[in-house]
């Protein structure tokens, strides 16, 4: 693998992210909490995982451009610039929804956390579109 197989291994990892986070958001629905738990561990490790590649890659290729003109730049841009500030804003939230429940403080985990899923659900899948965007439905002739 080199650092060029990073961008598809990141949309794979925010995919995966994704069905763990609606898995655990189905279980524990339906009451099932250790499934949850796991799901939501799960979940956080991936994420952690795509955090650190995502860092390696953009270290050795701090800047990437979206070429393709018109309405597809308006679109990925329009992802772009709500999935960034979001992204940064999901870390504290993950943290601040953990902790409760670490220390079985449930009702401020469910309150923290109706805000987290959507966030931390949003960011995952619009990091798996800017991924599709820039490298498989619009690339950039340069390559």
């Amino acid at each position: 693998m080199t650092l060029s197989d990073l961008p598809a291994v990141n949309a794979s990892l925010n995919a995966l992210a994704t069905c763990f986070i609606i898995a655990g958001l189905v279980f524990i629905k339906k009451g099932r909490k250790k499934a949850h738990i796991r799901c939501m561990i799960t979940a956080i490790v991936v994420s952690a995982v795509f955090l650190t590649c995502y860092l390696i890659y953009h270290y050795s290729h701090p800047v990437t451009r979206f070429t393709h003109p018109g309405w597809p730049k308006v679109l990925y841009l329009t992802i772009l610039f709500t999935h960034i500030p979001l992204a940064i804003l999901v870390v504290p939230l993950v943290i601040m929804t953990v902790i409760p429940a670490w220390r079985q403080r449930f009702e401020r985990h469910k309150r923290v956390a109706r805000w987290t899923y959507p966030v931390w659900l949003y960011v995952s899948v619009t990091g798996v579109l800017v991924y599709m965007m820039l490298y498989q439905w619009f690339p950039s002739a340069a390559g």
